[in-house]
């Protein structure tokens, strides 16, 4: 593979000898470019990209633009598809599912990833026998990575890493490099820029070999408009983040609930359980009973996660199947 072959990461772990060999196969590499009124940037894109990985495929999906998107990709030689359900996470769910290869290269088609990185992060992903290598940006342009977003993308990654496991420094980075196994074991259910959050969650659940690569992070091309909007997608992630812990860790979810629950009863108690020990009456019934239905419910949480936990554990089993029955690249 020429432009693995040009690298300058030298293999040096135990599997030396045989990433030695495996370079001397030609795996099939895709480029999915998910696209959205990209018109400024995207012809670039396609072009940088094919110089850093000539033998790569690549691919521009067309999420309804309104501009000359497609046929510009298309005149700098990239295969165009089109996704007509909108949001980057539909255009995954169909990239993931109609393209072939044996790694797949994800960016985003906005021109802020340097191209050049591709090439280092796929033979990290080879040498390693990893299943997904995330590009982490690494920047001083102020306008490239604004101060809300780096904010926002710490606290979101912190939170995930602090439940599933911190082994991701860059959660919503949308530059990966992703084995096959990865990318057709992965559900995609998201529909929007959620997605990456999906991602770094299914590798750290299963317990997937993961890597990282600092990566190049510039500003947008005069003319090209962020279709990320701040304080909605951040609450679309947060929501999907809370979804997933209920849906992959239902015991802790539906403890720190029923905990909740469970302390608010007991404040409610204490005043009418020291009324009843003076007088021998209980005076504030509603009070008493709201306590009591509190305290049920705390004990309905308790028993849900426990129930939901086992359940769980089946679909993460089922998961883990559907990822060990593809074949693990023999590159």
């Amino acid at each position: 593979m020429d432009e693995i072959e040009t690298l300058s990461v030298k293999p040096t772990s135990r599997y030396d000898e045989g990433f030695r060999r495996r370079q001397a196969l030609s795996p099939r590499l895709a480029v999915l470019i998910p696209c959205y009124n990209e018109s400024v940037a995207i012809g670039r894109v396609v072009s940088d990209f094919r110089a850093a990985l000539p033998r790569a495929e690549i691919y521009v999906f067309d999420n309804n633009s309104g501009d000359d998107t497609g046929a510009i990709a298309r005149a700098a030689g990239a295969q165009v598809c089109t996704e007509r359900l909108q949001g980057k996470g539909n255009v995954i769910r169909r990239a993931f599912a109609d393209v072939e290869a044996d790694i797949f290269v994800l960016v985003d088609g906005d021109g802020t990833y340097d191209a050049t990185s591709a090439p280092e992060m796929v033979t990290l992903l080879l040498r390693d026998r990893l299943d997904m290598v995330t590009g982490t940006r690494v920047t001083e342009i102020t306008a490239a990575y604004r101060r809300g977003h780096v904010l926002g993308n710490r606290m979101l990654t912190g939170m995930v890493g602090l439940i599933f496991g911190n082994r991701v420094s860059d959660m919503l980075s949308g530059y990966r490099v992703f084995s096959r196994r990865f990318v057709k074991s992965f559900p995609a259910l998201s529909a929007g820029f959620e997605t990456e959050t999906e991602f770094t969650v299914h590798a750290l659940e299963l317990k997937m070999p993961i890597g990282e690569l600092p990566t190049a992070y510039r500003d947008r091309q005069a003319g090209s408009v962020s279709k990320l909007n701040t304080f909605s997608d951040g609450f679309r992630i947060l929501r999907t983040i809370m979804v997933l812990v209920k849906e992959e860790r239902p015991l802790q979810f539906f403890f720190l609930s029923g905990l909740v629950l469970l302390l608010a009863s007991l404040a409610l108690t204490v005043p009418v359980f020291t009324e009843f020990m003076r007088t021998g009456l209980v005076l504030r019934l509603p009070t008493a009973v709201l306590a009591t239905g509190l305290m049920l419910l705390s004990f309905l949480s308790f028993s849900c996660g426990l129930i939901l936990d086992s359940v769980a554990r089946g679909r993460k089993e089922m998961k883990r199947i559907a990822y060990l029955s593809i074949p693990a690249s023999v590159f």
